[in-house]
Parts: C-alpha cells; structure tokens; sequence
C-alpha cells in the first residue's frame, strides 16, 4: 500500500487589527456610581444609555452597580408623564410614536421612548429595529430612544424597564413613552407602570374589535384609529363610531376618565395633534381628582412585591438543596407518584431549612 502524504494546510488569511485597539477596554471600563448618577442628571445620553444596560445585565458587579446608580437618581425622578402605547401589528406604531414624539418636541417637550422588541426564543436574539423606524426622532437632541429586547419576562417588560423609567425622569424627559411587543400580556405589566395608556387600532370596525382581548379595551384611556387616510378614511370613520358604542358597554373607570375614541393618521400629521390633547385632557382631571397620584402608590406598591417575588424565586431557584431534590420530585409528579402540591410543599420546605 502506498504511503499517504500528510495534506498540506495552507495557512488562512490574515485577519485584520482592530480599528480601535482601546475598544474592548472601554467597554470594560466600568465608572463609580456617583459619576453615572452626575451623567444623567446632566443630561447626558451617553452615561443614560450604559447605565440602561448596566440595568439590563445580568452580572452581579453590574446588578449592585446599577441599583446604586437608581438609588442615586431615584430623589430626581417622579415628574413625567408615562404614555403606555400598544396596538395590533401593522398598526403603524413605530410610526405614530415618530410623528406624536414629533409634535411634543415642538413644543418644547423632552422625549424618552422605551421601545421593547420582539426576541427570538431560538437565538435569543433581537430585532432592535426602533432607531431605525424612529429616523427623524432618533436624530433629535431632546429625544432618547432605547429598544430593548423582550426576553422571557412578562412580554418583555417588568422590572427593568421600571427601573429604567426612573433613570429618564432623572435625566430631564418630562415624557416616557413605553411601547409594547403588542402580544401576550405585555399590556398589563405597561399599564402597571403607565399613567395614560393608548390602544392604537386599524380601521378594522367590528371584526377586529372581537379579536382584541377585553382586558386591553378596558385598560385603554385612548383608543386612536391609525391610517385614516385616503380610501380608508371612511372606513374609519365608521371604525371610530364603532368603538365608541363597544366602550359604553364597559363599566366606567375608577379614574373619572371616560375613555375617547379619536382617527389619526401618521403619515400625513392628521389627528396627532388632537391624540395629544385627549392625553393631556387625561393628565389634568386625573391631578385634580387625586387619581394620578392614588394610582402612582398603587403602581409603587404592586412593584414593591413584584419585586419581593422576583427575588424569593432567584432565591429558591439558586438553593442547593432544592437543585438536588427538584428533578426527582418533578419525576415523581410526571409518573403521578406525588402530587404538585406535595412536590412544591416539600421543595419550600427544604428551602426554608436551609
């Protein structure tokens, strides 16, 4: 038999340096808190948006630094006004937040918009796509935009964009804008940190209006039919009526407010104006009656035991003994050995021993 040669491996291209060496120690570079704190306060967007995502990581070092950057703007923080925006896909909410945000700058507004993406549950990963949809807004000094990825938390928005929230008050946005995925039950974790929350529909009329969940109706203080335009302008017009009989159906809000059905469009500025102006109807009943801030404790008080619950779940979770005991006992209520509620009994038990 012939002896075999051993291939030859021919040696790859050579990759390239980095364009900027000091890059990856930046990113590492982390400051004290204090300076974060000073940042935002000062308005920068910079220190806002890596003190974001020091709040979105996960890392210990990063978590302990984060809540002393919080802690930090928390005194600074109360004075906006929270816009929840959801809506059916195809609603055209990129766009409305764009022209609505639009009009606010123009009047003197400061604008931060917390826009949580759709994740990939395979890769995990994020369109992130907002500051693109966003141009013109994304472009302006008084606006900060920061998508984020939804993950596996409750429609993507829980604690963190709580958290988040409180840094923009600090930075000086007298407005939040928090746009919702759109699915699931993301709506109420948003209108458990909103002020205002706005339903944004097509003019679908009837049909579309069985396929929306109650709840989301009830939630809304504003619903606004998008792309009344053209030939869809009588179709929403006849949509907005439609609405408005539904919402007489609902019982009336503990707020005072009677929800408002108002057509808009987008893309040509019609109706955003007058979108804006129910909201701030909204803002000035609610001050006056005591809902506003009635409803602000309430919000505080849910996410002071939302939090506790978070935290007893990690806590649970991270057991050793429980880790131990937790498949065996899970295999035994699969096979009907043991019941769940034995099973969760006894790992509880175990987890306060320890």
């Amino acid at each position: 038999m012939p002896k075999r040669t051993k291939p030859q491996v021919r040696s790859g291209v050579p990759q390239p340096g980095s364009l900027n060496p000091h890059l990856q120690a930046q990113r590492r570079k982390l400051r004290p808190a204090a300076e974060y704190v000073a940042g935002i306060l000062g308005g920068s967007r910079v220190l806002l948006g890596q003190a974001i995502t020091l709040i979105e990581s996960t890392r210990p070092e990063h978590q302990e630094l984060a809540q002393a950057i919080i802690e930090g703007c928390l005194p600074h923080s109360g004075r906006s006004f929270r816009v929840g925006i959801t809506g059916s896909p195809g609603a055209g909410k990129s766009t409305f937040i764009e022209a609505l945000g639009q009009h606010l700058l123009q009047q003197g507004g400061r604008l931060a918009v917390l826009a949580i993406d759709p994740s990939s549950q395979v890769s995990r990963g994020s369109i992130l796509g907002d500051k693109t949809r966003m141009e013109k807004l994304a472009s302006r000094e008084a606006a900060f935009i920061r998508p984020s990825p939804a993950g596996e938390s409750l429609g993507g928005v829980a604690r963190k964009t709580r958290e988040s929230i409180i840094l923009c008050e600090a930075a000086g946005y007298d407005t939040i804008f928090i746009e919702t995925v759109g699915v699931g039950q993301s709506e109420t974790a948003v209108h458990s940190m909103a002020d205002f929350f706005l339903l944004l529909l097509l003019p679908g009329a009837g049909d579309e209006l069985q396929g929306i969940k109650r709840g989301i109706v009830e939630m809304a203080d504003l619903i606004a039919v998008n792309k009344a335009d053209g030939e869809r302008l009588p179709l929403a017009k006849r949509a907005r009526q439609e609405y408005r009989n539904a919402l007489h159906l609902l019982p009336p809000k503990v707020s005072g407010w009677a929800p408002r059905v108002e057509i808009c469009s987008a893309t040509t500025g019609t109706g955003i104006a007058e979108a804006w102006a129910v909201a701030e109807d909204y803002l000035k009943i609610t001050k006056a009656n005591g809902f506003f801030e009635k409803n602000r404790r309430a919000q505080a008080h849910y996410w002071l035991h939302e939090a506790i619950n978070q935290q007893l779940r990690a806590a649970f979770a991270g057991n050793a003994d429980v880790r131990e005991k937790l498949k065996s006992i899970e295999q035994a209520v699969l096979e009907g050995k043991l019941s769940p509620f034995q099973g969760a009994e006894e790992l509880v038990g175990l987890f306060l021993k320890g």
